[in-house]
């Protein structure tokens, strides 16, 4: 990669990771299984009924952006609510053109408390979703309407996603409207595919209501905080849409695109990178590019763990196959 074209993508992902150092000024201590968030508050949305005329709607779930020493997100921080924009902003060009967007401002769990054991993170965890679920009930009632739902959240979003589709998707009639669920950098294991039917892992490039899931690692990393290395889960191949190890070249790669504050695309580039699904762990994993050209940022990640980058690599990808489904949706309807 050129000079010129290294900085520019440097600069794209320290927009990105800059979103993961939020400013939440008070502490959420109290772990608590009820929200306390009146969503039907247009202020305690990030996006509410955004784009008109589209085939469906999308739930959006935010990542973390909060790695100040407190446990939960406030709501009552304006400079952390623009970071959460921020990062809303930076992944909605995949979803927009054929979605109408609502994605909630929530309690989400800072980066401290991935830091603790994994048992340990869980009460924080429900406080945060305790506020997605209160929001999701809202948009049900009041928004939804019977419209098809595409279900999106990267890394602690993804998390998110699981849980919603736990609590809610047991139903089959909700279930029916479901699209697909893009839950990207959180790992869905085996355990809560056999426990939660309703939670399917996509097999193709067009399965509909399918959980498309994967987080990326150069071939070096056995394990992050992200993926452990004891952890097996299910992945698609975001360029090739296959669950087996048959690597993908760069050549299939339409579009990385890296994205600042406002959703901006400061540097596309086709044919960035290739990747595999490891056998062993179902982790992706991504060549033809340098770890350092692509440094983690976060202090919980070594070297080549691609963890900011996962949509970003494969955006364009990711937005044609958004499109793709919903068009299989609406084709089978």
């Amino acid at each position: 990669m050129k000079i010129n074209r290294l900085c520019m993508v440097l600069l794209a992902a320290a927009a990105l990771a800059m979103l993961f150092t939020g400013c939440g000024k008070k502490a959420v201590e109290s772990p608590s299984a009820k929200s306390d968030v009146d969503y039907s508050n247009t202020d305690n949305w990030a996006y509410f009924a955004e784009g008109d005329d589209k085939a469906a709607d999308l739930f959006l779930i935010c990542p973390t952006v909060d790695i100040n020493d407190e446990f939960n997100m406030s709501m009552d921080d304006d400079e952390t609510k623009m970071n959460f924009l921020g990062a809303l902003n930076m992944e909605r060009g995949i979803y927009e053109d054929c979605t109408r967007m609502y994605a909630p401002y929530y309690k989400q769990a800072a980066m401290k408390v991935y830091g603790i054991d994994r048992n340990a993170r869980e009460p924080y965890m429900q406080i945060a979703y305790s506020d997605i679920s209160a929001a999701f009930a809202y948009y049900l009632e009041h928004e939804n309407n019977g419209r098809p739902i595409v279900l999106a959240g990267f890394s602690q979003g993804a998390d998110m996603c699981y849980r919603l589709l736990q609590e809610y998707f047991g139903d089959k009639k909700l279930s029916e409207r479901l699209v697909a669920v893009y839950a990207i950098g959180w790992p869905l294991s085996k355990d809560m595919a056999d426990k939660y039917p309703q939670i399917r892992p996509a097999t193709s490039a067009d399965d509909i209501g399918t959980v498309i899931c994967f987080d990326c690692e150069s071939p070096e990393v056995t394990g992050t905080f992200v993926w452990p290395e004891d952890v097996t889960a299910y992945s698609i191949n975001p360029l090739n849409w296959k669950t087996d190890s048959t690597p993908a070249d760069k050549s299939l790669n339409p579009g990385a695109c890296f994205t600042d504050y406002g959703g901006t695309i400061a540097l596309e580039v086709n044919e960035l990178c290739g990747c595999y699904i490891d056998e062993t762990r179902g982790v992706l994993k991504v060549t033809d590019i340098d770890p350092k050209d692509y440094p983690a940022y976060l202090d919980l990640l070594p070297e080549g763990g691609y963890h900011i980058y996962d949509y970003q690599f494969f955006f364009r990808s990711l937005q044609q196959n958004v499109q793709n489904r919903v068009e299989k949706y609406k084709g089978s309807k």
